[in-house]
């Protein structure tokens, strides 16, 4: 009877949290946060996004996106020694991330070392080969660098993938320009302004042509 009674008892403890459940309690695991903290990120709201995915992380400290978006937050909150820190150990908890490599180039990029930087876009790529910003980056790196003819060809893969891509266009102009092909600079800055404005319309006008 005693046994019976326990078995009761326990079955009632799992009924009740069924019934949670059923009535949308939300389960307040990593992913849960991680989504909050994604929402956040895509606001712009940085600070808000990082404390949701410091509790992502807390839950789940093997949460390599967790890991990479913080990293992203601080990117973008112009902390870029700490958003290396993120990127690495997003990498080295999945290493298939593409948009980690890609955020190490920039930070690379900034901090003017522009092999290493290349070195990273070259393992985005591998991961995600169309994916645009990526050659676009690279190219970048490249024109820093001095080498406007292989920035050019990444400009070059870049528009290819998205014909509509303005920053790649402003970019193959300024290594035009410094290949003093002034003819085709001029035809790319002003396609780039051209889908610009077109770009600046659309969000006026809530995304219609």
């Amino acid at each position: 009877m005693r046994r019976t009674c326990q078995i009761l008892a326990i079955l009632a403890i799992i009924t009740v949290g069924l019934v949670d459940l059923s009535q949308g309690v939300p389960v307040k695991n990593a992913k849960f946060y991680y989504d909050q903290g994604v929402d956040f990120f895509k606001k712009g709201q940085y600070d808000q996004a990082i404390a949701k995915l410091d509790r992502a992380i807390q839950l789940d400290p093997k949460y390599a996106q967790a890991y990479e978006i913080r990293g992203a937050a601080y990117y973008r909150s112009k902390f870029f020694n700490k958003a290396l820190i993120e990127f690495n150990k997003a990498i080295e908890l999945n290493p298939r991330l593409g948009d980690a490599y890609n955020y190490r180039g920039l930070i690379y990029s900034k901090k003017k070392k522009y092999k290493q930087a290349i070195a990273e876009y070259n393992k985005a790529i591998q991961i995600n080969s169309k994916n645009p910003a990526f050659y676009n980056n690279r190219g970048t790196a490249y024109y820093y660098s001095g080498d406007y003819d292989n920035a050019i060809v990444n400009y070059n893969k870049a528009i290819q993938i998205n014909p509509n891509f303005a920053v790649a266009y402003k970019n193959r102009a300024n290594a035009y320009f410094k290949k003093n092909d002034n003819s085709k600079g001029k035809q790319d800055m002003l396609r780039a302004q051209s889908l610009k404005s077109v770009e600046s319309f659309r969000q006026i006008s809530g995304g219609k042509k």
